[in-house]
This record gives C-alpha cells, structure tokens and sequence, in this order.
C-alpha cells in the first residue's frame, strides 16, 4: 500500500482547518437557494453561462451540465443571465422560499455572435475561479481556424494553447507539461476513450459536428477526475435542437459528414445521431482496378475510416433527466498483391453510457453514470491458402460512477463521489496455422483489474477576496493478488488584488495504475494497455504552480503566466530489445525511473470585438532518469536525459477576424524548437581496427551519442482560412483552408544515407537527409445546416 505520505497530508488538512475563516458558517439572515438549468433557443444547455446580481455584487456560472445553484437573502432581486454570443436577459424575483427558475436565451441577432465566442466562463469569471491551468474551447472557435486537409480536429486546437506540445508533424497526440501522450486522461461523454486518434494520429476520433465543448486541464485537477498524471481532456457531446429538426454536415477533401436532431416528444428531450466517413479507399480501388494487370503495378492499400456519434435526453420530471450516450469508430486498413498477399489491420473504441441526473433539493443534486468503454486492434496476414496470421490486444472497461454537487450557501460548493472500473486487458492474442491444417498455433494472453476511488472536494469563497479549494482523493487497484493504493491530495488558493489582478496556488498529486506498452515516442493503435501487477508499480507524479491574472483594456483581455514544477516516479519504459507482443512475462520488459519538469507560460486572449484570438509562449523542461536495474544498463547508461518531445521553446499566435457579416479571416503561427532524437556521432568499420581481418564482418557500426543529444531544425508553420457564410440565412459556408501557407520544409525525422564512389561503386561516407512530410495544402470544405 502507498500510505507512506499520509501523515503530512493529515497534518496539512488539519492545519488548514484550523486556520480556515468562520465567516461563512453563520448566516445571520434568512437566505433561499435558486437553481436551475441554462439554455439556448434551441434548448441545448450552456455550460458557463452567468446568473448574477449585481445590486449584491454576486454570481455564479453554470456547471458543465447548464446547472446553477445561487443561494441570496430572502426579498425582491434582479438576475442577469449572460452567455457571450446569447442575448442578455435580466428576470425579477422575490425569493419567500427555495425556488427552481431555469432561463433560456436567444442567440445573439449581432453578427459579431459568430466571432465573439467564449468557453466555461468569461474573461472575469476565469480571473475569479481557483483553476489554473485550465483551457476550455468551444467548438464554434474551433470550426473558424485552419484546418489540415480542411478537417476541423479539437485536439490539434488544443495544440495551439501553451504547455501543450504536438507528438509530431500533423498529428493529433498531446504531450503536456512533460508528460507522455498516455498520462493524458481522455473522456467523452464521462467515458474514457483509449485511442483518441485516426490515421495513424493524424486526427482524432471527435466529429466536430457532435462536439459541444471541451476542457483541458494541466494542473490543478478537480478531485472527481483521477487515473492519469499529466492532464484530463474533457470532450462533451452536444444533446441536439429541442425545438426543430436540424440537418447539419459537411463536404471535404478527404471526408464527409452528416449530423440530424431533433426533438422528442414536444420538447421534453431531444436527440443527435452524427457520422463521418473518409474516401481514400474510393480512389484507390479505382486506381488499382484501372492499373489490374499491368506489368510491374504495385497495388496501393486501401485505408478508409468512420465514426458514429449518437446522443439522446429526456426529462422525466423536473427533477429528474436521462442521458444516453454512444460512440463507434474504426479505421480501416487492408493490401491485397497479385502473388495472392493479403494483410489488413483494423483498430477502433466502442463506448456507451447511461447517465441520470436527479435533483434533490436546490442545493444538492447527483449523477449517476454507468458506461462501457472497449478498444481493441486486429492485424491480420494470409498468404493464399498456404499460411495465416493473426494479431490482436484489447482493453474493455464497465464503469459505474456517482458525483454528487452540494451547495449549502454562497460560500461553499462541495463535490463528492465514488467509481468503479473493472478492466479486462486482452495484452495479447495470436493464431498462425497452415492452409493444410498440419500447423496451427494460438496464444491469448490478458489479465483483469479493478480500479475504484472515492473523492471530496470543497471550494470555499473565505472572503470577497480569498477563496480555497481543496480536495482529497482515495484510490485502490487491484489486478490478481496484486494491489495498490494511494491518497491524491488536491488544493489551490487564489487571492484578488483588486477587480482586475488575482493570484494563484496550485498543488495536486496522481496515481496512474494502468500503462501503455510501447517502444515508440508516439501512440500508436498497436500500443499495449498493460495494468499495474507483481512489479509494475503504479506511475506517481506532484505537481505545484503559481501564477498571476490580470484584466487589461477595460476587461477586453486577459493576460496570464503561469510557473510550474512536476516530479514523477515510477515512470515506465522498457529494456532494450523487449518483447512486447503475446509475452505473459511482460513484467519482466519494464524497467522504472523518475521524471521532472519545469517551465513557464505566458498567456494573452482576447474574446470580444471583431478581431479575437490569443498568444502565448512556453519555456519549458522536461527530464528522464532510469538508472540500471533487474540485469540492465539502464537508459542513457543511467544519465539524465530529455524526452523526444521536449521542446524548449513554443511560441503560437491565433487571430479571427470578421471582415463583414459574411466574411471571416483566420490565421494561425506556430514556432517551436524541434523534437529531439538519437544520431550517430559516426561510424567505424574492420579497416579502423589494427589487426583486423577479412572474415569479420566489413558493414561499418554506428557510434551513438546519449539519447537524444541532437535537436532537430526550429519548427513553424503558418495556416490560413477564410469562411465565406452564403444563403439567406447565412446557415451554409464555404472554408478555404491553407495548412502551411509559406511551404515550410520542416523536418519529419532525419536518417542517413551512404555516399558511394561513382567509380569503385564502394562507400565512402554517410549523408544525413531529413524527410518532410506536408507541404503547403489547400483544402475547400462546403458546410450546411438546414
């Protein structure tokens, strides 16, 4: 058990106590709580969404599910409800007793609404929250920006915001704050999805159509999330039009889409089914069947994807709502040659869940989520009639989860609750057999966790100008015989200066009890889940952050920096030449060390006015030690070393601006030191050896440096769009996309290659060549809603 920490944490809980202000205990007037639910015209709800009073100087901002809770002395008071691109409304109440108001706004008849866009909270209400570290975007800021292959992907969005880091040229892996791209928490929906990404890691698995919002936190985790340590992406799917039946998608470059909503039953719910799908594989059938035949004709595989979103609601009664919520995605890749080869390799997420939220009372209310979440992969190899071979791993999770949210007064908002995972890890599943049926071999190797947490949270509002937060979280995994456990502290504090300056303090820790298995720097889909058992420890890491916030221009912007520090153990990685695949001693590939991080952030947004957008600038470190173990030399020979994907500097630039009522411009600039990697420092062969003879081996060897010593050339990129609204209506549009617009040449990966006598025809040295992968691409994309 990992306790060994406990007594501080206690003795810090208990300190605070201590010092924490009564002030907000007693309430010396008669106070009621309002509650309810925001939404738009079309009745979808809007997370973020302000319910104030000004006349009292107080507020709060709806929860991720549209909910508010305000609790206000008894007596006649204005509300004012405000969603940034919704039309304000202000509502006269006397409060005698609790009461349940929910309030919906029209969106805003401003043409500016299309640009004017806003996440969780406004500008002031991200100054006021203890969360640091926290990027929320909205999915109509996403639609505006240039997009490879004119193929809007929120986490390639998510790319743009500081501390976060790109695995690679156009791929969709995040790497935040010097974490590896499996110590990222993903949910859809509450659900965890594996393997967020298609093609390889070139886009992710969210259709932008179904896509509501999303929340990326880098520090400063809420208690309720738990099981990663670097950060959580929090993707909420959109829960239709309950007012008209809708009909929304789009035609591009590489794919289509098609979304439909409606109403149910008068507008008591709603539902949104969305798919998408990719058309390679129409032209390279095409291809292949035009070139069958010929002479020297290599065939092209066939890759293809889709996914499928659906999403339903239904009030039962005003207290009551149910959510079900599904998701389906494969990627589709096959090869077929003349000599009677055929391989193909298929990989997707399944995920489903049932979500009901039940009210209480105004000031208490519950969900309570039960859902299924599987990834699995095939790779399969036939030669004719002769031989076949199969390959596979999968990882299916059934969860079930309560969160319940309580807010006695104006001062406190208390969260608690509890989940329960159980896991089943298909680490391996292989079969091989002959045509003839003389031979056949089969291997299934997997294994079953249980993952459970329970967690409490309060944000207490200590005076008008101090607020804390902190948090406790109790996790246990258990695979065979084999368990751990551990206390993950949580707290932060923020203090305002004045209206417009507030400090902030941050400090968290995570468990991570399950691991990808991988011997390459980006995820791929045949990555191995593989779960804390025998020596495998659980991954730990501490984070603590500080910054500053300040509202500039009259509250136009909003200008951030943020300071962080993040120390791991436990960290995995495996011994040179491991066996990864179908290998039931799998423990025995691991090896264990520590990691560190560091780094600043500085961040700039502006979100009203026809130009809108953000800068900001990361100066980071991040560190790796694995010192020699269980018969190995360890990594680097046991010497500090940088991950691949540390970058020193990474500078981004996004600006949107509305031209007219019709015309959007948008352009986003992107600089970064480059990835680093493993090169020989040169190579010597038998002729460099005294004595040497003819019978060794003449093939020159390699000399390497430690790992990663050598930093690619600077990375930059600038993509530019324009989104043209046509029809009366402007409900259709067409969007130009230009991904690298000066055609950068930035490098992919560097190897080398031999250099020969056009004479002798013999070697006489080595050229290290680096391979681009996308030069400038224009994409057009028509969009619709009907």
């Amino acid at each position: 058990m990992i306790f060994s920490s406990a007594r501080r944490y206690y003795l810090l809980l208990f300190v605070l106590g201590m010092a924490w202000p009564r002030s907000g205990w007693a309430q010396t007037a008669v106070r009621f709580t309002i509650s309810g639910t925001v939404r738009g015209g079309r009745g979808e709800t809007l997370p973020g969404a302000s319910v104030a009073v000004p006349a009292l100087n107080t507020g709060t901002a709806a929860d991720s599910l549209g909910h508010y809770s305000l609790s206000l002395p008894a007596g006649h008071h204005q509300l004012v409800i405000a969603f940034i691109s919704y039309q304000q409304i202000t509502r006269e109440v006397n409060l005698k007793k609790n009461e349940r108001l929910s309030f919906n706004l029209e969106e805003s008849g401003n043409e500016l609404g299309e640009v004017v866009v806003e996440g969780a909270a406004t500008l002031e209400q991200k100054l006021k929250t203890t969360q640091m570290g926290v990027e929320h975007l909205s999915i109509k800021e996403a639609k505006l920006l240039p997009a490879l292959f004119g193929e809007v992907d929120i986490l390639k969005t998510l790319q743009l915001k500081p501390g976060v880091q790109s695995g690679g040229e156009g791929t969709s892996g995040l790497f935040v704050r010097g974490g590896s791209a499996d110590q990222n928490l993903v949910l859809l929906d509450n659900t965890v999805v594996y393997n967020p990404n298609h093609l390889f890691g070139l886009f992710s698995v969210f259709n932008s159509d179904a896509v509501q919002s999303v929340d990326l936190y880098k520090s400063g985790f809420p208690a309720q999330f738990g099981g990663r340590l670097s950060s959580v992406v929090d993707v909420k799917l959109r829960e239709g039009d309950r007012q008209h039946f809708v009909a929304t998608g789009g035609v591009g470059l590489i794919s289509s889409r098609l979304t439909y909503e409606g109403p149910i039953n008068k507008g008591k719910g709603s539902f949104i089914v969305s798919g998408r799908r990719t058309y390679f594989d129409i032209f390279t059938r095409a291809l292949n069947k035009a070139n069958e035949g010929k002479e020297d004709y290599s065939p092209i595989p066939d890759y293809y994807f889709y996914d499928f979103n659906a999403k339903a609601n239904y009030t039962l009664s005003e207290k009551d709502q149910v959510f079900l919520t599904g998701y389906l995605g494969r990627d589709i890749f096959g090869f077929s040659s003349p000599n009677g080869f055929k391989f193909s390799f298929q990989w997707g997420n399944t995920i489903g869940s049932l979500r009901w939220n039940h009210t209480f009372s105004p000031k208490l209310f519950v969900n309570t989520t039960a859902s299924v979440s599987d990834y699995k992969y095939t790779l399969t190899n036939q030669l004719a009639n002769v031989f076949n071979f199969n390959l596979g791993s999968q990882i299916t999770d059934y969860t079930g989860r309560t969160d319940f949210e309580y807010a006695p007064n104006d001062r406190h908002q208390i969260k608690f609750g509890a989940v329960l995972t159980q896991h089943r890890f298909g680490v391996g599943r292989l079969s091989a057999s002959t045509g003839d049926g003389r031979l056949g071999i089969g291997s299934d190797v997997h294994y079953f966790g249980l993952d459970g947490g329970v967690y409490a949270s309060d944000n207490y509002k200590a005076t008008d100008k101090l607020q804390l937060e902190g948090g406790l979280r109790l996790t246990g995994f258990r695979s065979g015989t084999d368990q751990y456990g551990g206390l993950e502290p949580r707290a932060a504090a923020r203090y305002a200066l004045n209206d417009k300056t507030s400090f902030k303090l941050n400090y968290a820790m995570m468990y991570q009890y399950v691991h990808l298995v991988t011997n390459s720097g980006a995820s791929l889909p045949t990555d191995i889940w593989y779960p804390s058992r025998l020596s495998v420890k659980p991954q730990q890491s501490q984070q603590v952050s500080g910054g500053a916030s300040f509202l500039l221009g009259g509250g136009k912007y909003l200008l951030t920096n943020e300071l962080y520090y993040k120390w791991g153990r436990n960290q995995v990685d495996f011994r040179d030449g491991a066996q990864l695949f179908v290998n039931p001693d799998l423990d025995q590939e691991f090896i264990f060390g520590k990691s560190w991080a560091y780094g600043n952030e500085l961040y700039l947004e502006k979100k009203t006015g026809k130009t809108t957008g953000w800068i900001g600038y990361t100066l980071a470190w991040s560190w790796r030690n694995f010192q020699p173990q269980n018969g190995t030399n360890g990594v680097n020979g046991g010497r500090d070393f940088h991950p691949n994907y540390d970058r020193r500097h990474n500078l981004t630039v996004v600006v949107l601006h509305q031209l007219n009522p019709r015309i959007n411009l948008t352009a986003s600039f992107i600089y970064t030191s480059g990835n680093l990697t493993t090169l020989p420092l040169g190579r010597f062969g038998v002729q460099d050896i005294p004595g040497s003879s003819v019978g060794i081996d003449p093939r020159p060897v390699p000399v390497y440096p430690d790992r990663n010593s050598y930093r690619l050339i600077p990375y930059h990129r600038l993509d530019l769009g324009v989104v043209y609204k046509i029809g009366a209506r402007r409900d259709q549009d067409l969007t130009l996309s230009i991904y690298n617009a000066y055609n950068r040449r930035n490098a992919y990966f560097v190897f080398f290659d031999t250099v020969k006598d056009k004479a002798s025809g013999r070697t006489t040295g080595f050229q290290a060549k680096q391979v681009s992968l996308f030069p400038v691409i224009p994409s057009l994309t028509y969009n619709f809603r009907f």
